[in-house]
């Protein structure tokens, strides 16, 4: 099992690269160094010896509601459920802080039903959520699928 970990100001170029591997496929946001560095906070790394395989970030966005994004493991890393690793990272931190609903913006929604999300229309979340949706080439004809998850305590 792969300990998932807190992100470290060294991660963050290898975090990038993983990051935008993905969104030069068209499969997620790509996220510059600056954003990485400014956002270390919110991200959590598994790592094989010195080499990040995967990221995620819960980046919170008002009192009672966070996003899970910039998840992604290495293709050679895969089915080994470090997604699913990664993902109740997220969930637990955001219990943790006393978050009431964490979303998610995906084109792999199959994968978050598995933790509790559900599909809702995009136009159920807060405007506050697109901030970054400028910077998508895709904007404003969004594909990808919105998903959240009211947690309870304990979750």
């Amino acid at each position: 099992m792969n300990q998932v970990e807190k992100a470290r100001i060294r991660d963050v170029d290898q975090m990038q690269k993983l990051i935008n591997y993905y969104a030069d496929k068209g499969e997620m946001l790509a996220r510059s160094l600056s954003e990485i560095y400014e956002n270390i906070r919110d991200y959590f790394v598994v790592r094989q010896g010195e080499r990040v395989i995967a990221c995620a970030a819960l980046h919170v966005s008002w009192l009672d509601l966070a996003e899970i994004k910039s998840m992604a493991v290495a293709e050679d890393s895969q089915q080994q459920r470090i997604g699913a690793q990664l993902a109740k990272a997220c969930l637990k931190e955001a219990n943790e802080l006393g978050i009431a609903t964490v979303f998610c913006l995906t084109y792999k929604p199959a994968f978050f039903e598995k933790f509790g999300f559900s599909q809702v229309d995009k136009a159920e979340l807060p405007r506050k959520v697109w901030t970054e949706c400028y910077r998508c080439p895709k904007f404003p004809n969004c594909d990808e699928v919105a998903l959240v998850r009211n947690l309870e305590a304990g979750d």
